[in-house]
């Protein structure tokens, strides 16, 4: 009978300072739920906040993929593509020739498709 539920199921002080601390308590706990329910209901801020964890995530993955992308790529494939060119400028008369070959091939398909 001597219970009070709202401080707990504990029976009520009487003393003054006892009631004060309660008091003080009960409105820090009501401070936080209420900053607690404002944090929740301010859209703009979740939707940053979702913002900045999502890119946080593709820079994550991003990091990631080109890891693994460097680590696939060998080194022997850049030194074959060097060699591809240092031989290119060595003999330019084949790869001249490849070129007009592509540029004649290239340039009939296009009169065969105005011609049509």
């Amino acid at each position: 009978m001597g219970e009070d539920t709202r401080t707990g199921g504990s029976a009520m002080s009487s003393d003054p300072e006892q009631l004060e601390r309660e008091i003080e308590q009960t409105r820090e706990q009501l401070g936080d739920t209420v900053e607690a329910l404002a944090d929740k209901a301010d859209v703009k801020k979740q939707a940053k906040r979702k913002l900045n964890e999502t890119k946080a995530n593709v820079t994550e993955k991003a990091d990631d993929l080109l890891g693994k992308a460097k680590e696939a790529t060998p080194d022997d494939a850049s030194t074959a593509a060097a060699a591809a060119t240092e031989k290119a400028r060595e003999n330019p008369i084949p790869v001249a020739a490849v070129g007009a070959f592509a540029a004649g091939f290239l340039v009939g398909r296009l009169t065969k498709r105005a011609g049509s």
